[in-house]
């Protein structure tokens, strides 16, 4: 399997839902219940079939409520640990290679997503999720295809911040997806400057649903 994203995976419509409480699990038993803790990468949405009945009731679409929220917020800081570990792992192999302006926006963004981990986190207290393990190949490594994941990792954070606003109920909550949601488009906008594409390429951006959001990150084959 590819360990790299792109946009026809980041536009397939997707069957993956991955939350813990949802099925009364953390995330680390939730993947283990489902045969994955032998090692190896994520499978895509066929691995997940077995949980897709109970998971579909991760977020709703129709009640918001203050449990609601929370479940959101797990699912920012799901992708949130994504985002961190990646940078975290790219800054430190210099997969920025010899240009200055992708070592800066690395080691800038990389601690952008360590501080929003830790926002998250504060914010759910005992109710946040487990880190999951990661496997990020050579997109960590190479020059190109770090610049390549970086640019769909980023426009992915912010269509699945947007992608939450109408479920979120307390105004707090909202605030705070927001302060997250306008620098991901910073970082969507710095890479795509970078990588010689248009920074804001669109009018309006476009919300992806945690269905979408979830197959695309099942099928990179990042999350072990």
């Amino acid at each position: 399997m590819s360990h790299q994203l792109n946009l026809e995976v980041l536009d397939a419509d997707g069957a993956i839902r991955e939350s813990a409480e949802a099925i009364g699990l953390d995330r680390g038993d939730f993947l283990k219940k489902g045969a994955l803790a032998g090692g190896g990468l994520l499978a895509g949405s066929a691995m997940f079939g077995t949980f897709l009945a109970s998971a579909e009731a991760a977020i709703s679409t129709t009640r918001r409520s203050k449990a609601n929220d929370v479940r959101i917020l797990n699912y920012a800081l799901t992708l949130e640990f994504l985002e961190a570990e990646f940078y975290k792992r790219a800054v430190a192999n210099r997969a920025y290679g010899n240009s200055a302006d992708l070592k800066r926006f690395a080691e800038v963004v990389a601690d952008h997503e360590a501080k929003h981990v830790s926002f998250l986190r504060g914010a759910l207290g005992a109710k946040a999720i487990r880190k999951p393990r990661f496997d990020f190949g050579d997109t960590v490594t190479d020059q190109a295809k770090f610049a390549q994941t970086a640019q769909v990792l980023e426009d992915t954070g912010v269509s699945a911040y947007l992608g939450q606003v109408k479920n979120i109920l307390q105004p707090g909550v909202l605030s705070a997806a927001g302060t997250i949601a306008t620098v991901e488009g910073r970082h969507a906008a710095w890479i795509r400057f970078i990588n010689g594409d248009t920074p804001a390429p669109r009018t309006f951006d476009r919300p992806k649903s945690e269905r979408a959001i979830l197959k695309a990150v099942g099928d990179t084959g990042f999350i072990k």
